[in-house]
């Protein structure tokens, strides 16, 4: 076992170095980078203290583009300054931020906590629910239960979260019904005033929309994996054997084929875990003005705040790394009969 996680951590090398390497190089060619803005804001400042007749004439002379270039780190060759930022990162550090004046590490830090509530909560609900009800679904393969529900959980996976996110924001969010739920934040202004039940309350009349927005849409992929492993494991022979020897229906579900059908779930664990703290943050976090990782990383693209884009990337690959590799450990935990050499293949 301890061979194989040295091998994937050191996999891990070149796969970080590949995704830096190409979004470093990509950045190269963007027009628009943190100089070209500096000096646009500049202008505009120039601009707005002069008399209109002498606006056309205002500039940024050579002296202060070569301070702008110097600030940002532009004035040296793009190669010495791709191996310094592979230096900073070996050593964990991911720079400071060229528009909020602080480290990228305390950035992220500071917008942890919304995308950890709205990420836990969409994780653990989409299992909650999604799991129970694809057992229930498969037990009940073809009633009129299984119909009904299925076309449910397709509809909602045929509506993208944004756009139930818009709809819950009009019919609960003052759009043009009711204001029952806040548009933005994630406590209110007098959260420090409140009592303990009072705090609690406040955050999940805050939490409501968002999270009912980010989940879902993640309930057909967890559900029907879960039906189709149920139903797989149900027919196998071993499941008639259990039967046969005189045991209930529920002892063989969860002592037999539950563990087995966990298998899928355990594969697909990756995947659920990145798309609810991270890819899927984006557009809800910007919908409902949460100021989270994905409104960050979103607002560092447009300003072309660089420093927060390579650090939030480089952060975001290796948990999404390190996360398949608990995975892959998971699955052996489950199946004790798959080995380490076999997921190596």
């Amino acid at each position: 076992m301890w061979s194989y996680i040295v091998k994937r951590l050191l996999l891990m090398i070149p796969t970080l170095l590949g995704v830096l390497t190409l979004t470093f190089a990509v950045i190269q060619f963007v027009p628009g980078g943190p100089v070209e803005q500096a000096v646009r804001e500049l202008k505009r400042g120039a601009e707005q203290g002069m008399p209109f007749g002498m606006r056309a004439h205002s500039g940024v002379d050579a002296q202060q583009i070569a301070q702008l270039k110097q600030l940002y780190g532009f004035d040296k060759p793009p190669l010495q300054r791709y191996f310094l930022m592979l230096g900073r990162f070996a050593r964990f550090d991911l720079g400071q931020s060229y528009f909020h004046h602080q480290s990228v590490w305390s950035l992220i830090i500071s917008k942890l906590p919304v995308s950890i509530s709205i990420g836990l909560w969409t994780f653990f609900l989409t299992y909650l629910i999604s799991v129970p009800l694809g057992i229930a679904k498969a037990v009940r393969n073809g009633s009129r239960f299984d119909l009904v529900t299925s076309l449910i959980v397709l509809i909602g996976y045929a509506i993208p979260g944004f756009v139930l996110g818009v709809l819950l924001l009009v019919l609960f969010g003052g759009g043009t019904f009711l204001q029952l739920f806040p548009l933005r934040n994630l406590t209110s202004d007098d959260w420090d005033t409140l009592s303990l039940g009072g705090k609690i309350l406040d955050y999940l009349w805050h939490i409501t929309l968002p999270v009912t927005a980010s989940v879902v849409g993640s309930f057909a992929v967890t559900t029907m994996l879960t039906k189709n492993a149920f139903l797989e494991e149900i027919r196998r022979q071993y499941v008639l054997t259990a039967r046969a020897k005189g045991l209930s229906e529920r002892t063989v579900l969860w002592k037999h084929v539950f563990r087995n059908a966990l298998l899928p779930l355990v594969v697909g664990f990756p995947a659920a875990f990145i798309g609810a703290f991270f890819t899927g943050s984006l557009l809800i976090e910007t919908l409902f003005s949460l100021d989270g990782l994905g409104l960050l990383s979103y607002e560092s693209v447009v300003r072309r705040d660089y420093p927060v884009v390579l650090g939030t990337l480089y952060l975001f690959t290796l948990i999404g790394l390190l996360t398949k590799l608990i995975s892959d450990l998971c699955y052996v935990w489950v199946d004790p009969r798959i080995q380490f050499e076999q997921l190596e293949r």
